[in-house]
């Protein structure tokens, strides 16, 4: 039997391996190690998975943003909802969320749903950030290309 893990990679080379795939309902149910025939992953395999070091998952549940089970012998096993936690933490952080608003949001959601509004605003902000940054960086490539094409590249201008 496959493991989560390997149902994952065996989906992305299937895919474009340069582009991240699509969050979707369907790309949440295939980490969880459940519903993909998996008690639970490694710390190993969900760092793989996820494409960050151990030690920033280490990290992660030292500051409180991921609490993770553990084995009777200790080791961590992953199991869907700290993969779940893991994934949002890591699309945030390569968002430019900073460490101490994720820790804040997580707070809140300790907190309960109380705190829904307070979230939602949180996270309506910080798509307003995500797109003021995209926004600079399809001028930032414009750019780019236009510097290609003055020096005789040919890269169609964006």
């Amino acid at each position: 039997m496959t493991t989560a893990l390997e149902q994952f990679r065996e989906r992305m080379s299937a895919e474009d391996p340069d582009s991240p795939p699509e969050l979707n309902n369907e790309l949440v149910r295939s980490l969880d190690p459940e519903l993909a025939g998996a008690d639970a992953l490694t710390i190993a395999e969900v760092a793989d998975l996820v494409g960050i070091s151990t030690d920033t998952l280490r990290y992660y549940e030292k500051a409180g943003l991921v609490t993770v089970p553990r084995a009777s012998s200790g080791h961590r096993l992953y199991d869907r909802t700290a993969i779940g936690r893991v994934v949002f933490i890591t699309r945030l952080r390569a968002a430019d969320k900073p460490i101490r608003d994720i820790e804040h949001y997580v707070a809140l959601v300790d907190q309960g749903e109380a705190t829904v509004p307070e979230r939602l605003e949180l996270m309506l902000t910080h798509r307003r950030r995500i797109e003021r940054r995209i926004s600079d960086m399809q001028w930032a490539l414009a750019i780019v290309d236009y510097k290609i094409n003055t020096y005789g590249g040919e890269y169609p201008c964006s």
